[in-house]
């Protein structure tokens, strides 16, 4: 069996530390996030074999997100969730499934950045964050262009 039964079970009440430490958020931020999702259509089918809880679901997903190099493999996270490396991927990619706003969120969205910081960006679409995704090996093309300040290949987030 997989690790992430104890995650949940155990430090999620007893050891908020911990289970920052293996999805990189807090417990009542991870609960809000599964509250949030829950509902989505995205986690039910018309199959007679039901899905994972979305709770596991989202798990597996923050643990993958929040690792990298050879501990965000697909192997190394089923070994910790206990499930297989397909089932890995395909929950992965269920809980990122995109939606996109509908025009009434873009208005909103567009009047808070009005309100908040530049009006000159209230159409913009992106903003310059910095943040460094790191990438689990050298890319083939140009990869010294992703050799970052750290020492390490990434992508910046622009």
């Amino acid at each position: 069996p997989g690790f992430l039964p104890h995650v949940l079970q155990v430090y999620k009440h007893a050891r908020p530390d911990m289970f920052r430490t293996e999805l990189r958020v807090n417990p009542a931020t991870f609960h809000r996030l599964v509250i949030r999702l829950q509902d989505d259509p995205v986690f039910t089918n018309q199959s007679p074999n039901a899905q994972l809880p979305v709770e596991v679901q989202i798990a597996i997903t923050l643990y993958r997100f929040g690792h990298f190099s050879n501990a965000a493999s697909l192997q190394k996270v089923a070994n910790w969730a206990g499930y297989g490396k397909g089932m890995v991927d395909f929950v992965t990619r269920r809980v990122m499934a995109i939606r996109y706003p509908t025009p009434e969120e873009k208005e909103e969205a567009k009047a808070w950045v009005e309100a908040h910081s530049c009006k000159a960006w209230r159409n913009g679409w992106c903003m310059v964050d910095g943040t460094l995704v790191p990438l689990d090996e050298r890319p083939f093309w140009y990869g010294e262009s992703y050799f970052d300040r750290k020492s390490t290949y990434s992508l910046n987030v622009q």
